[in-house]
């Protein structure tokens, strides 16, 4: 379980990007700049599954006041292993699925010339389909492939995957909502991929590090955004956020500590203990200084401690949970620690786990909540498991994605600081949309149904059309799915795919319902169905926007029998209100039903007396003596 998602830490090699075109900074700014004459920043929201986080700080509108660069993060961070977002290379332009990575100095998609490439979420990219395409000849501040002609790179990670391909510049686009205009950058086109990156679903990799080939470092080159991003991950079971690429203004309360570019080519924070449950860990400052230092990596999963720091951290976490169970873990293959017994509210993980704070050389304190130290076990409600793993006999600190969930981290690389701020991702990114260019949802009045129709494609121009209003009690959502399969063939198999459905949308299939089956031509239109898991239960906001937004992009995953499908048309029910009846009905029921045994057993009580009774009445001995009946007269 530790390193089934973890990006861990790249071998680096530099370039110097050469023949990038300049372009003019954008008109207006996204975000409030952090002081007067900075550049725009670039606003990028984050999506995720259901919802149970922490309260938002009253702060989050001033911080954040516009939202016309975006484009969603896709994925969940425990269950992928990272997020995505989506780039546009070319033109025309073609989209990709990037995983957002802290930790990779380029940005890398598969190659349609590729033949060692996975199968990913979306087709490779064609150089000879981009009227804007060029390679980046051989020079002397590259690598160069053997005829010496093109530009090549090369990186390999610590799970031993790697990338390799050769570099190629075109128009990037983060969509029309974004005040940025697209801009020419340097890019890396796999010719070969191993590993995780061959098998991952996500096409490639958005690289953010610091590096000639970053992203970033090219945005900032250009003069278009100030160097500076920002990243906001939702808490446990929510997701939601957002990606800032520039500078911001920071909240007041936001925690900062030095990040020496220099120490290391990661950006690194300058940690010197950790305390739990308001104790520190009796360890020397210098365990968290080894090789590479204390790492931020969005790219990896979980937290790695150097061995004496991981041993001590259990140690103080185990002696404060006195009412838990300790159990197995969910993957025989892993010594996963795991407890059981806490409950499933997220909210009320802190009453049962002690808080842990991160203390920095300048005695300012990040305060981690459960959350940010914990992941749900996949196998047994209410349990949970450490995600904080020993980082092998590699005296580097680790610290992933689940350390900072439901935190704005903001890397400012120009000051060499990193800032923390905890607030709640999610709600971040529901503010995001009430303020962005791209209407909400009509609420559902009344009680009825809300209906949305999804476009034939989604242009880059466009944002997600599954923005549910308010916070609903959803009672059941519906999908309208054309599958490319012909209606004879997809029939025998209906109770397979819903079986299918059921699994990737990680609800039981009693669960999804058959609404309607018809032929659509060539192609079979199914009507499904999805209720909530019990007669009390409901389906919340979260985790039907997560539903619908797997359909509409195409992130359920079924077997190529199935053919392709599309999303045509969803709607939401909001939960209907119950009866005085339907509410109270269960203990109705019970005192009905306590009233009959008691009503059966004391009238069997009574007859069993009296049949006693009447037993001992008609018995009378042989010489009893009979009183004289007197003769009545005639």
């Amino acid at each position: 379980m530790a390193s089934a998602f973890s990006y861990l830490l790249i071998t680096f090699s530099f370039f110097t990007v050469v023949s990038l075109a300049q372009s003019s900074p954008s008109a207006s700014l996204f975000l409030p700049p952090p002081h007067a004459g900075s550049l725009p920043a670039m606003l990028l929201p984050l999506f995720l599954s259901p919802p149970n986080a922490s309260r938002t700080s009253p702060d989050t509108r001033r911080l954040l006041q516009r939202s016309d660069a975006r484009m969603g993060l896709y994925d969940d961070l425990l269950l992928r292993g990272y997020y995505t977002t989506r780039l546009w290379i070319g033109t025309p332009p073609q989209r990709f699925a990037l995983i957002v990575d802290t930790g990779s100095t380029v940005t890398y998609v598969p190659c349609s010339s590729c033949q060692q490439c996975g199968t990913h979420q979306d087709p490779k990219f064609q150089p000879e389909l981009s009227s804007t395409y060029q390679p980046v000849k051989c020079n002397l501040d590259c690598n160069c492939d053997d005829k010496k002609v093109q530009c090549v790179y090369e990186r390999q990670y610590a799970e031993m995957s790697s990338s390799s391909g050769v570099l190629g510049e075109d128009v990037v686009s983060f969509g029309s909502l974004s005040n940025l205009e697209p801009q020419r950058a340097v890019f890396g086109c796999e010719n070969e991929e191993t590993g995780d990156l061959f098998s991952q679903r996500a096409d490639g990799i958005m690289g953010l590090g610091r590096g000639d080939l970053s992203i970033m470092d090219q945005l900032v080159d250009k003069g278009v955004v100030s160097d500076s991003f920002s990243l906001c991950y939702g808490g446990m079971d929510v997701g939601g956020g957002a990606m800032v690429l520039g500078g911001i203004s920071p909240p007041t309360d936001m925690v900062f500590t030095h990040s020496d570019p220099v120490r290391s080519p990661y950006y690194n924070i300058d940690l010197k203990n950790i305390h739990v449950a308001g104790k520190p860990l009796l360890l020397n400052p210098r365990v968290f200084d080894g090789k590479h230092g204390t790492v931020l990596d969005s790219g990896t999963t979980y937290a790695y401690l150097p061995e004496e720091a991981f041993l001590a951290f259990k140690d103080a976490i185990m002696k404060e949970l006195h009412s838990l169970q300790k159990i197995r873990g969910p993957d025989p293959n892993f010594n996963d620690i795991c407890f059981s017994g806490a409950g499933s509210n997220v909210l009320e993980l802190s009453k049962t786990f002690p808080a842990v704070d991160m203390v920095f050389s300048n005695e300012q304190k990040l305060s981690l909540s459960p959350e940010n130290y914990l992941f749900r076990h996949s196998k047994e409600h209410g349990a949970y498991c450490l995600g904080v793993f020993q980082n092998g006999k590699d005296p580097t600190t680790l610290l992933g994605g689940i350390a900072v969930r439901n935190t704005l981290v903001t890397y400012d690389r120009e000051h060499s600081k990193i800032g923390f701020w905890k607030t709640n991702c999610s709600e971040l990114w529901e503010r995001l949309q009430i303020s962005g260019a791209p209407p909400p949802m009509p609420s559902a009045p009344n009680g009825k149904n809300s209906t949305v129709e999804i476009p034939p494609t989604l242009a880059p121009t466009e944002a997600p059309h599954y923005v549910l209003p308010g916070e609903l009690q959803i009672g059941e959502i519906t999908f309208d799915i054309i599958f490319n399969v012909s209606y004879s063939d997809l029939e025998h198999h209906i109770t397979e795919l819903a079986k299918l459905i059921a699994d990737d949308l990680e609800v039981i299939p009693s669960q999804v319902h058959l609404l309607n089956f018809t032929p659509n031509g060539n192609d079979s239109l199914i009507r499904w169905a999805i209720f909530p898991a019990g007669f009390s239960n409901y389906i919340s906001n979260a985790t039907a926007m997560n539903m619908i937004a797997r359909f509409a992009e195409h992130r359920v995953e079924l077997p190529g029998t199935f053919g392709s499908y599309k999303l045509v048309r969803w709607s939401i029910e909001p939960l209907a209100k119950r009866t005085w009846w339907q509410q109270n009905y269960p203990i109705v029921l019970v005192a009905v039903i306590g009233t009959l045994l008691i009503g059966l057993s004391a009238s069997g009580m009574w007859f069993i007396y009296r049949h006693r009774q009447q037993k001992l009445n008609a018995y009378k001995p042989v010489n009893a003596a009979v009183p004289e009946q007197e003769l009545q007269p005639i």
